[in-house]
């Protein structure tokens, strides 16, 4: 069976041959810029304790952390948008294994500081069984040591492309989470962590449900 992050690759390589040499260098720079400010080295890791929050649903429901624990584990994503390829794939990856992580009794929740409206048709398009959170503005991903802000540069790219960050993130363009995933037990104890300032680089299914098998086992 291939890989998510094989499938990421071979989508990443196709790409590129896609995108003209002066954009590819822009965004070499800014993932090189990310890379070195060390940012992905300092969020939220295992033994951590999980910042509460409360953020809207696809369907404008208010939903907090310690609802979310109060039953089962979670496993919680953090991903830049439906404007994200990348993350698409990732999304539509982590659905294929959504029976597998509820059957380990645990809780899967994504989030991104899109606006309610773009979670719901995202949730639609892909069929998504889980809850989609909108983080706008990004808070909760600043408690995590997720936020970080486009460089002018790539931001300008973005809107050239037709992203149009600005309505999407509900008035907050320039800032994106590094893409996250967290085990996070029923105490609120992270777990097991992946964080990758690699836009393209995203958690292994198979090594989420390997965490939940080792929190079981406990």
């Amino acid at each position: 069976m291939t890989t998510l992050n094989a499938e990421l690759r071979a989508f990443y390589d196709v790409r590129q041959q896609q995108i003209p040499p002066d954009v590819r260098e822009i965004m070499r720079r800014a993932g090189q810029a990310l890379e070195e400010s060390g940012q992905a080295d300092r969020a939220l890791r295992a033994g951590d304790k999980a910042p509460r929050f409360q953020l809207p649903s696809a369907t404008g429901e208010q939903v907090e952390l310690t609802d979310l624990l109060s039953s089962s584990p979670l496993v919680l994503t953090f991903y830049r948008g439906a404007w994200c390829p990348y993350c698409n794939i990732t999304l539509r990856a982590l659905q294929q294994h959504h029976a597998d992580i509820t059957a380990r009794g645990a809780r899967l929740v994504a989030v991104s500081p899109q606006i309610p409206d773009e979670s719901l048709t995202l949730t639609e398009k892909h069929s998504l069984t889980f809850e989609v959170l909108s983080d706008i503005g990004s808070n909760a991903a600043k408690q995590y040591g997720l936020a970080f802000d486009l460089p002018d540069d790539l931001a300008a790219v973005y809107d050239k492309l037709g992203f149009d960050l600005q309505r999407v993130n509900g008035g907050h363009p320039r800032t994106l989470p590094i893409p996250a995933t967290y085990v996070i037990d029923r105490a609120g104890i992270v777990r097991w962590s992946f964080v990758s300032a690699d836009y393209t680089a995203r958690a292994e299914p198979a090594d989420i449900l390997a965490a939940l098998d080792a929190l079981r086992h406990e």
